[in-house]
């Protein structure tokens, strides 16, 4: 591995970050995301975290191990964050296509090669965006995908993916367009990428159930969380998958950031405990891979990380995942689309809501008026001022899409 300068007292942040992680009893909190363990898995695992090493596990049936914890590099500009991350132990690294005006793969791009590390590294990137879609005719799909994949390979400097995913799936019926699943295979027989996937915030169950169904893509990226613990068809979905092989990766691990305030929650919290309990609640699943919390700052990431040691609660981690007010006051929009219904003028609620979350909670204001451009129909709206529960939501986000420069927006 090649040197900077800066590395002896990153390594010496390294080294402080990993100690006192210490183990505790395994509590049992939201049962329903948590896979029965095959037989033996369970004292393996155990004797893993009592040895102190990085957990890892196989991504479904492709030859991909990786830590249970990963990096999501969608809202980081600092390239020291994602080197000091590899000598972490992180060896998957996931970016996109757009992030970032196609700095975020640049940025990737240029720590990886520096580092001279490309055979020990995992990386995923997505294309083919919502507003890239629209329309398409067969063949421009085809034209639109095949030249997007290059593009990432060139602001990379790669010659192939590990995992390249279609981005933000929110139907079944888009992963079972042939035209897509006919582009993604031609990539993947160029060698362009390992394997295939998508990635999607929406519909979840079902767009998990079309992967299972068609049998053309190996990997899934999707969100989840533990104030979704009730939503069984997920869990049900994901256990499908992963008995066919499916790797299953985990985004919005931490309800859509865990770097709140913490009276906005709980008094009684720190920020650290609600990072780690959200991700050990998450990959306490054995069917889940890996987990990538987009971290922003070396002591985040050393939260997250430190959780790659062991999966079990301590007290103060179980208590915050019992806490019935903790799980509201997170206010996580879990995108299944219910409200759209209730709306008079049928506005894209889900889609606004995660445009809220990126500009609130991430403080990616490119990344939400990507999102936002997502609604085709969204100039012009105008809100019905009929429904007082929202009213008081309505008037932030219409805050919101002054302050990333939408200001011709105003919705219910």
């Amino acid at each position: 591995m090649q040197e900077k300068s800066g590395d002896i007292s990153r390594r010496g942040f390294i080294s402080t970050a990993l100690s006192g992680i210490v183990g505790a009893s395994v509590l049992a909190v939201a049962p329903q995301a948590v896979s029965a363990d095959k037989k033996g898995e369970k004292a393996e695992k155990k004797a893993e975290e009592k040895s102190g090493k990085i957990l890892y596990r196989r991504l479904g049936k492709t030859d991909i191990e990786i830590p249970v914890v990963s990096m999501g590099v969608m809202n980081s500009e600092n390239p020291s964050l994602v080197r000091a991350s590899y000598e972490l132990g992180i060896r998957h690294f996931d970016t996109a296509a757009y992030y970032q005006g196609g700095k975020n793969e640049r940025m990737v791009g240029e720590v990886i090669k520096s580092l001279g590390v490309r055979d020990k590294v995992t990386i995923a990137t997505k294309i083919y965006t919502p507003n890239m879609r629209e329309g398409d005719t067969p063949e421009i799909t085809r034209k639109k995908i095949l030249k997007q994949i290059d593009e990432s390979l060139e602001r990379l400097q790669l010659d192939y993916v590990d995992i390249l995913y279609v981005h933000n799936v929110d139907s079944g019926d888009l992963v079972r367009d042939e035209a897509v699943q006919g582009a993604m295979k031609e990539i993947q027989k160029m060698g362009k990428t390992r394997y295939t996937g998508v990635s999607t915030h929406r519909n979840l169950h079902e767009v998990i159930n079309a992967v299972v169904e068609t049998g053309t893509y190996q990997v899934v990226l999707t969100v989840i969380n533990f104030t979704m613990g009730d939503y069984t068809e997920l869990f049900s979905a994901i256990e499908k998958a992963a008995d066919q092989g499916i790797g299953i990766i985990a985004m919005k691990t931490q309800a859509g950031s865990s770097r709140r305030s913490r009276l906005e929650i709980s008094d009684e919290f720190s920020s650290s405990t609600i990072a780690t309990s959200s991700l050990k609640w998450v990959l306490r699943n054995k069917n889940i891979t890996t987990a990538i919390p987009g971290y922003t700052t070396f002591e985040h990431m050393k939260e997250d990380f430190s959780v790659a040691f062991g999966l079990d609660y301590d007290q103060q981690e179980q208590k915050l995942l019992q806490e019935c007010n903790v799980k509201l006051g997170m206010g996580f929009c879990r995108q299944c689309g219910v409200c759209v219904n209730t709306c008079p003028r049928g506005v894209d609620i889900p889609t606004l809501m995660r445009t809220h979350m990126y500009a609130a909670r991430y403080a990616n204001f490119e990344h939400a008026r990507v999102t936002l451009r997502e609604i085709p129909e969204a100039v012009g709206l105008a809100c019905c001022s009929r429904c007082e529960e929202c009213s008081a939501r309505c008037a932030h986000l219409v805050d919101i899409a002054r302050g990333i420069g939408e200001l011709k927006l105003i919705y219910c």
